[in-house]
């Protein structure tokens, strides 16, 4: 059998929302969109990941669920017990469960495959989470190929640098200065 001590948080329960307190120095914020996607969330796919607290019931992981379940109106979520961590390991996992998930990369051509596949199945793409201009750079591959002279301009001429005196309102282009 696993030794499972090192499993502080393995029993998840229901708890009323009035019951959990938000850390008081979170430092990540989620802007009103955010907590707008993390509700979307909730409602498509359910309560897939507990909130986090510690014994008091004050958060540790999940506020931004938290606030997602209160504009859903829930009165109930499923939250886990970070049993016996002193004060530092709770404030430092409040910065690492976020910092760590932002270090992650993505494999952009499996994304790309990934997100055809869900267009043609006709799922709402929002779910994801990206933006339309973070989808547009994914599905549009970047031209590296050179511009013409049409595209650039000319190169061998430059435009002018007018510049007004503050005194005199005179004009000078600084290229003959310079």
């Amino acid at each position: 059998m696993q030794d499972t001590s090192k499993w502080p948080a393995l029993t998840v329960r229901l708890r009323k929302t009035t019951e959990l307190t938000p850390y008081i120095r979170n430092s990540r914020t989620h802007s009103d969109e955010q907590v707008t996607q993390i509700a979307a969330s909730i409602k498509e796919w359910g309560f897939t990941q507990p909130i986090l607290v510690d014994e008091t019931g004050m958060i540790i992981a999940g506020h931004g669920r938290l606030m997602a379940a209160q504009r859903l109106g829930l009165d109930q979520v499923p939250v886990a017990s970070a049993k016996g961590w002193t004060d530092a390991q709770k404030k430092a996992y409040v910065i690492a469960d976020n910092k760590l998930a932002l270090n992650a990369g993505w494999d952009n051509d499996m994304l790309r495959i990934e997100l055809d596949e869900l267009a043609a199945l006709d799922f709402d793409l929002d779910l994801t989470g990206f933006s339309l201009d973070e989808m547009a750079n994914i599905f549009d591959e970047p031209d590296f190929q050179p511009g013409s002279e049409e595209d650039q301009g000319q190169l061998d001429q430059l435009d002018p640098k007018m510049v007004s005196c503050p005194h005199c309102c005179a004009e000078f282009d600084l290229r003959s200065i310079e």
